[in-house]
């Protein structure tokens, strides 16, 4: 079996779990839902998508633990620090999982493509950046 080069490599701010991608990231975007604010405890969460089979925890299995945010969607996080590692969906989407972009080692200069669930944005945030903006995802 052949081991595929990654593309991004990040982790967890314990340092404690550590993934790679091995295929580019795809679809950033800042998300307003009130999960997504609440699991980042910021006004949004920045996330890009690689399908499943090119994402691999490559250090610290045993300290992640997942959480059930709503009937599609589970999240995963570092049992030590609570870092948010990852998302997934058991929906039309379960090919894929998201990677909050602040976890990433290595660069990634692909600007988020757009913000999504505006609807449920924070009162106090104003978007001004220019990229368009989903009132849903």
């Amino acid at each position: 079996m052949t081991m595929t080069e990654p593309v991004h490599r990040g982790s967890c701010l314990c340092g404690g779990v550590r993934y790679e991608t091995t295929a580019p990231l795809q679809a950033a975007s800042h998300c307003h839902c009130s999960m997504c604010r609440k699991a980042h405890g910021a006004a949004f969460g920045s996330y890009a998508s690689v399908r499943r089979e090119h994402h691999r925890f490559v250090l610290g299995q045993a300290l992640l633990r997942t959480y059930q945010s709503s009937a599609q969607v589970t999240r995963t996080f570092c049992s030590v620090c609570g870092s948010p590692l990852l998302w997934h969906s058991e929906g039309a989407h379960a090919d894929w999982v998201a990677v909050p972009l602040g976890t990433l080692d290595t660069p990634y200069d692909t600007p988020p493509q757009k913000h999504i669930y505006v609807d449920s944005k924070a009162p106090w945030v104003v978007i001004g950046d220019g990229y368009p903006q989903e009132p849903q995802g």
